[in-house]
C-alpha cells in the first residue's frame, strides 16, 4: 500500500522582479496609473484653481497616489515583494482604496468642469478641467482593473 504524502501547497507564482514586472498582468497597470495620475494633477495646477476645496482634494489624491503608486512600483522592480507573503492583498487593498479616493476626486473634478463652464475668466480654464477630468476618470479605471485582476488572479 503506496502512503500518501502531505498535500502540497498550491501557492500562485510571484511576479518577476526587474524591468520584467512591466510586462506581466496587472503589473502592467502601473504606468498608466502614474502617469494618467500626473496628467490629473498637471492639468488642475495649470488652472486657476477656483474651487479651492473639490480641486485641493482632487490634487492631494492625484499627487499621493502618483507617488505610492511609484514606490509601490519600485518595490516591484527591486524585488521586495519576494520577502513578503501579504504583498498581493497589500497591493490590492492599495489599489481598491485608491480607486474610490479617486472616484470621489474624478466626480468632484467634473463638478468643476461644469461650474466653471460658464466663468467668463478663461475658457481655457473649462478645457484644462474637462481633461483633467477625463483624466481622472481614465485614471479611476485603471485602478480599478488594476484591483480586482490582483485579487483574482
Amino acid at each position: 500500500m503506496a502512503s500518501v504524502g502531505p498535500p502540497v501547497a498550491s501557492t500562485q507564482p510571484s511576479p518577476p522582479s526587474g524591468i520584467t514586472v512591466l510586462g506581466t498582468m496587472p503589473y502592467a497597470f502601473m504606468l498608466p496609473e502614474i502617469f494618467c495620475g500626473t496628467w490629473v494633477w498637471i492639468l488642475v495646477a495649470a488652472t486657476s484653481v477656483s474651487f479651492q476645496l473639490e480641486q485641493g482634494w482632487v490634487m492631494y489624491v492625484s499627487l499621493s497616489s502618483c507617488l505610492i503608486s511609484l514606490l509601490l512600483l519600485l518595490g516591484y522592480i527591486l524585488g521586495f515583494h519576494k520577502n513578503t507573503e501579504n504583498w498581493k492583498v497589500l497591493d490590492s487593498m492599495y489599489h481598491g482604496i485608491t480607486a474610490i479616493l479617486y472616484m470621489s476626486a474624478a466626480v468632484l473634478q467634473a463638478n468643476v468642469a461644469i461650474r466653471s463652464e460658464f466663468d467668463v475668466n478663461s475658457p481655457l480654464y473649462y478645457h484644462l478641467n474637462c481633461a483633467a477630468s477625463f483624466f481622472a476618470f481614465i485614471t479611476t479605471f485603471l485602478y480599478i482593473l488594476h484591483s480586482f485582476r490582483i485579487y483574482y488572479h
